[in-house]
Formats: structure tokens, C-alpha cells, sequence
């Protein structure tokens, strides 16, 4: 047997439940193991093949989805009568309800999500779309390695024709601010605490707001999105801002400027691993 590697074949940028946090937005690396013998090229999978047909199972299933621990004693999952599923979760951090498509989740048959337990979902999806000479496959997912402060955001992109339409999908992301060219890390940790965990609001999506809760709802492309999260765990971008990273960029940028006036503001603001957007002031 021989064993054919790819690191970083991908990222998946998701959100999910936890009993401790609430909603979570998460980016994981994934790196890929194949254990097999040597085909008529003398390969185990030529690496072409590994891009079309492992990255796009992962990239189509847990990426860009809202991932759900069905065996969690507090969550409800239901389907609703026009095709969609209800997913009704309470946490420490409060209470949550989703109603969205079924594309827009993956259910994960845990109680609790963890690297472990999605490695343990993804594995037989992934050997179904591999020859018969790839005899084992090996997963890991882990963290972007960060110096300097992070944050976890989930947000829905309703004007989107891909999976960013999906109102509950996030990042784990870096975040970079230079105040007269120099890097100011309490600044950044400030923004980071300010975003952690945190649901970001597009005004426009905002159905109800009783000053304990935020009802959020609109129609995309795959169909009708709804989430109720703790007004405590969000935060209004503008009424009509979508929560694209370069309106997020161009957000931070505009508040930094205006608590630094005379200062030359850089915002590096990511999504994710190694993306993002530059604002300056």
C-alpha cells in the first residue's frame, strides 16, 4: 500500500450548534490521506481527480451549512410542511430556531459537534466517490494557526447566487488594524471580542426585534431563510449593509476612523483562511 497526501484541499466555512456557545462560525482546514495501491498510472489518485471528486463531496456537503447535533437533549429537527427543516436549539448562550431548505444544514448524528465526529460523517461520503485501488482514507481538520486575536461570526448573504445566500453559515477569521502604519493588537482584540460568537445583521432582513430576541428572515434563490437568535449574541451592521467582508472591512474602517480622527486607518478584515478584504481611511 502506498499513501498519497493533499494538505489544505479545502476549507470549510460553516456554522454550528453548540450547547456552551450557541451559534458558532467555524473554518476548518481540511488535509487528506488516500492508502491504496498503484493504478494502471502508477498513482494511488491522480491528483486532479482528488480536487473534482473529494474537494467538490466536501465543498458540497458540510461547507457553507449550518451543521447540527441531532443526539443534543435540547435541539428539536423537524421538516416543515412546504419541504423545508426547523431545527429549534437551546444553549447556554440562549435560545435558537432555523428554518431553512435542507441543503442549508447537515445533520450530524452526535450530540455535540466536534472534528471527530464530522471527520466520522465525511469519511464514507468520500469513499463512495473513490476507485476501488483507494483502500483507507484518513481526515483531519484543523485551525488556521493565528497570530494575533480572531473572532467566530455567522452570517447569511441573501443577494448571493451560491452557498453564501444561507442565512446561517460563518468563519473563524484573523483580523489585522494599523493605526498610522502600526498594528494595534488592542485594538484588534477589542474587535475580536466584539465579534465573537456573534450573528452579523443586515437591516433589511430584520422581521422582529422585542429588545430580547431578533426575528430574521428573506427569499433567495435555493428559498426561504428564517433564524431567531438572542439579540445579545448579534450585531447591526447597517440597514441596508450586507454582511460581506468588504462591507466589514469598510464598517471597522469607518468606526476606527471615527474614534481615531487624524489617524491613517488600515482594516484587513478576513473571511475564513487567507481571504478577506483591505479598507483604508
Amino acid at each position: 500500500m502506498t499513501t498519497l497526501f493533499v494538505e489544505q484541499l479545502t476549507v470549510i466555512d460553516a456554522s454550528y450548534l453548540c450547547p456552551r456557545r450557541g451559534l458558532v462560525g467555524e473554518s476548518w482546514i481540511v488535509d487528506l490521506e488516500l492508502e491504496g495501491a498503484l493504478d494502471e498510472q502508477s498513482m494511488v489518485l491522480d491528483f486532479g481527480a482528488v480536487k473534482k471528486q473529494l474537494k467538490r463531496a466536501i465543498d458540497d456537503g458540510p461547507d457553507h451549512t449550518l451543521i447540527v447535533p441531532l443526539h443534543y437533549p435540547g435541539q428539536q429537527t423537524s421538516p416543515l410542511p412546504d419541504g423545508r427543516l426547523q431545527t429549534l436549539f437551546m444553549s447556554r448562550a440562549g435560545g435558537y430556531q432555523h428554518s431553512a431548505p435542507a441543503c442549508a444544514l447537515t445533520l450530524l448524528e452526535a450530540p455535540e459537534v466536534t472534528t471527530e465526529a464530522l471527520i466520522a460523517h465525511l469519511t464514507p461520503q468520500l469513499a463512495a466517490v473513490v476507485p476501488a485501488n483507494v483502500a483507507g482514507i484518513r481526515l483531519s481538520l484543523r485551525h488556521e494557526q493565528i497570530d494575533g486575536a480572531s473572532y467566530h461570526y455567522t452570517h447569511g448573504l441573501s443577494k448571493h447566487l451560491g452557498a453564501c445566500q444561507r442565512i446561517a453559515h460563518g468563519h473563524r477569521s484573523r483580523i489585522a488594524i494599523l493605526v498610522d502604519g502600526i498594528r494595534d493588537a488592542a485594538l484588534e482584540a477589542s474587535w475580536a471580542e466584539t465579534f465573537r460568537d456573534i450573528y452579523l445583521v443586515t437591516g433589511r432582513h430584520l422581521l422582529q426585534d422585542d429588545g430580547e430576541r431578533l426575528r430574521l428572515a428573506y427569499t433567495a434563490p435555493e428559498g426561504r431563510f428564517e433564524l431567531e437568535v438572542p439579540k445579545a449574541r448579534s450585531y447591526l451592521l447597517g440597514q441596508d449593509t450586507d454582511s460581506t467582508v468588504e462591507e466589514i472591512a469598510e464598517h471597522l474602517a469607518d468606526r476606527i476612523a471615527a474614534e481615531r480622527p487624524g489617524g491613517r486607518i488600515e482594516v484587513r478584515a478576513y473571511e475564513g483562511v487567507m481571504k478577506g478584504a483591505l479598507a483604508r481611511r
